[in-house]
């Protein structure tokens, strides 16, 4: 591995994660104009092509937090670069296939790559100076929201124009940007833990995550009360209990369900899945608000491109609202700014049962959800990293993030349901109801409020500096490296 830069510049640092993370963000988004076209692109039938979608939010699911603990383990920088290999390769099988099973895994090289935002997290926490830390980690923190609003317009307009997999090959082309720039501008932190890694925890999680995802990403087409999937989360819940069985009681765990179980590390993960629900809910309804006919009486009649523009300041106001985030966390603690996020979150979903008539009540409600979004991301990795030692950072953050992965499955299985359940006849084709939007609505708005009510046990305000912990395994001091 090429030797990193000797002497890290914030800027450059942050400017370069944050990229990072936005890249990988934006590769989760690309595929998302194609999903009606696969089967036809694909030569497949669309139950088959789902799983180009499928295979993303498994590996991604599986490989944060392995990814995550191999960076407190051999480095983090080393991982982010790993990740950022496997999204190149990713994107270059899937913009060489024409067939479903090279997409598939394509797709699945790709979800791979998920960990690059908490190892980012993690690098900032090791690197930059203390009083920039809350600032760059709620940028970092928000990249994912943001890669994802401003990836669906640049990929609306490709798939328009261009071939398909032109999708892909800028996918890529951004990912090899971003790996030479951590090459050449993020340093390696001398924070590790060493040790072994726990390869029974790993395939037990593995197992456990991809058994309850599996069921929840694919419930609607197979089945609810399918033996498939009851089997699935059947397995889900043995593997998981055993599983933590197993971490509780090995020397060196692949998760300390201990530190996960401090109030602070719980209840911020608890939070994290309903602020999840509650983002993806968004993603879900405006889309099909704005392209549904407006013969529907409620459907506003646009183009998927017209729809990526309306979605794409969101992306914006949430970068925006990171640094306000932590400007909140330093003087009040992450605690209430993350009490203020789901509150504002809550208020853009009620704004947005009552305005959904004009494209411009979408563009305010987007705005405002995503605000409230920014806020909520910008405080959690500042809840985490005030509760972890310095050298369970990374593995800490990987956890959170799977955390809020694991809401936004959720969110789509249930708004999945709800959508398909409440429908009116147009033309002889069953579209979802307007009731069936505000019920969305509404639930979105229940799991903010309800991230709020969690929010509300944690502690009161910590610093998001480092605390204590065990010196890393080449005997360098757990600090930040500008505290050093």
């Amino acid at each position: 591995m090429p030797a990193s830069p000797a002497s890290p510049r914030p800027n450059a640092v942050v400017a370069v994660l944050a990229l990072a993370g936005i890249v990988v963000a934006l590769m989760q988004t690309l595929v998302i104009p194609i999903i009606p076209e696969l089967p036809k692109l694909l030569d497949a039938s669309a139950s088959d092509a789902a799983w180009a979608v499928t295979a993303t939010l498994l590996a991604s699911a599986v490989a944060t937090p392995v990814v995550g603990r191999f960076g407190d383990m051999f480095g983090k920088r080393r991982m982010l670069l790993l990740s950022l290999v496997l999204l190149i390769a990713g994107s270059a099988v899937c913009a060489l296939s024409d067939t479903l099973v090279p997409m598939v895994a394509g797709r699945a090289l790709q979800g791979l790559s998920a960990a690059v935002i908490p190892l980012g997290i993690s690098i900032m926490r090791d690197e930059l100076p203390l009083e920039r830390l809350a600032g760059a980690t709620a940028v970092m923190s928000a990249s994912l929201g943001v890669g994802g609003a401003l990836g669906l317009p640049a990929a609306a307009l490709i798939a328009d124009k261009l071939d398909w997999h032109m999708l892909f090959w800028l996918s890529g082309a951004l990912g090899a940007v971003s790996l030479v720039l951590v090459l050449t501008l993020v340093p390696e932190s001398a924070v590790r833990t060493g040790g072994r890694f726990d390869l029974l925890g790993g395939i037990g999680m593995a197992a456990g995550l991809a058994s309850l995802l599996l069921a929840i990403s694919k419930g609607g087409d197979w089945g609810w009360t399918s033996g498939t999937v009851l089997g699935l989360f059947a397995a889900a819940v043995v593997i998981l209990l055993v599983w933590g069985r197993w971490e509780l009681h090995t020397p060196e765990p692949l998760v300390d369900l201990r530190t996960t179980a401090r109030r602070q590390v719980l209840f911020t993960n608890l939070a994290s899945i309903a602020i999840g629900f509650s983002m993806f809910a968004m993603s879900l309804v405006l889309p099909q608000l704005l392209q549904l006919p407006e013969a529907t009486g409620y459907g506003l009649g646009r183009s998927l491109l017209t729809t990526g523009l309306v979605m794409a300041p969101s992306g914006l106001v949430m970068m925006a609202f990171a640094p306000v985030s932590a400007k909140v966390s330093g003087s009040r603690g992450p605690k209430v700014t993350l009490m203020i996020g789901a509150l504002i979150v809550a208020a853009g979903y009620g704004l947005n049962i009552v305005l959904m008539a004009e494209v411009w009540h979408l563009v305010l409600v987007s705005c405002v959800i995503s605000a409230g979004i920014g806020f909520a991301y910008g405080a959690m990795p500042s809840l985490i990293m005030g509760a972890v030692p310095a050298g369970e950072t990374a593995a800490a953050n990987s956890l959170n993030t799977l955390m809020r992965s694991l809401g936004t499955s959720v969110a789509s299985a249930i708004a999945g349901v709800i959508l398909a359940q409440l429908t009116i006849d147009l033309g002889g084709f069953a579209l979802p109801s307007e009731n069936a939007f505000k019920v969305v609505m509404a639930i979105g708005a229940g799991a903010a409020l309800l991230a709020a009510a969690i929010a509300s046990f944690l502690p009161r305000h910590r610093p998001a500096g480092p605390v204590a912990g065990p010196a890393p395994a080449d005997g360098a001091a757990t600090e930040p490296a500008s505290v050093r």
